[in-house]
């Protein structure tokens, strides 16, 4: 297993070196993405060397643009690699299943690239797949278990963001999106080998604290980072090391952990 950070900010506006949230596992030979922040295709292709083409499964947390406005560039560009000639059409006939709250996305993504070259005609599948509490994804040893959070209130009835618990054979890791109280991800936590938690709408001392006082033994990974930690970045993270030492980071784009 080996996870990417492709993106680490927060929906701010551009700073230089840190790109919109998004994550991606590598497990098996196969690419999960989780997020989709800006140029999210472009930093997985140039910058980290990952094979677009192995990509199996886009996770949504939820429909903000600091999470999406990558996501018809990742299609597109999955479309362009697998038209040349040196990868052989690798993804032609393949699935890619995207999970997503909520019913507009990928109606409206679909429409706009059906404005764009030769209507966007695919010779892949792309699957879209509703988001529920539960597991919702189980193949080959990777499972991911979706759990409603409160950073969004409910739209007719449904939930519309999530955190996820993610299974790579016995690791276990947890991915917050974005949530409005660290107490909605307590309960997946336990157990975990790596918790990844967004720092735009919190305070990453606090959550440390949180984490330190329930007993958790794994590690504490920060990122989704907003405007205090872009522009503090060092001394945050020291603050952080002070109470969780060594089992705790700030990642950065570029970053890897295996």
């Amino acid at each position: 297993m080996k996870i990417d950070f492709i993106g680490t900010s927060s929906g701010t506006e551009p700073f230089e070196g840190f790109r919109h949230t998004s994550i991606g596992i590598t497990y098996k030979n196969k690419l999960y993405w989780f997020d989709t922040g800006e140029n999210c295709s472009y930093a997985a292709h140039v910058k980290h060397g990952l094979d677009l083409l192995a990509s199996r499964a886009v996770f949504i947390s939820h429909t903000h643009m600091d999470h999406i406005g990558g996501l018809p560039n990742l299609l597109w560009n999955i479309r362009k690699i697998n038209g040349l000639p040196a990868t052989a059409s690798r993804f032609t006939g393949k699935t890619l299943d995207i999970f997503v709250p909520g019913k507009r996305l990928m109606p409206a993504i679909r429409k706009m690239l059906s404005c764009t070259e030769g209507g966007f005609a695919i010779n892949f599948e792309i699957r879209e797949n509703s988001v529920q509490d539960g597991l919702i994804f189980d193949e080959d040893g990777f499972k991911v278990t979706t759990h409603h959070n409160n950073h969004l209130p409910k739209s007719q009835g449904k939930w519309q963001s999530f955190s996820f618990k993610i299974e790579c054979g016995k690791r276990k890791i947890v991915y917050s999106g974005d949530i409005r109280d660290i107490s909605e991800i307590e309960e997946i936590s336990k157990g975990a080998e790596l918790v990844l938690v967004e720092t735009g709408h919190h305070i990453p001392e606090n959550i440390c604290r949180y984490f330190r006082d329930m007993g958790f033994a794994g590690k504490l990974g920060f990122l989704h980072h907003g405007r205090n930690i872009l522009e503090n970045f060092k001394n945050e993270f020291e603050k952080a090391r002070s109470i969780l030492g060594d089992r705790v980071f700030f990642a950065r784009d570029g970053e890897t952990y295996r």
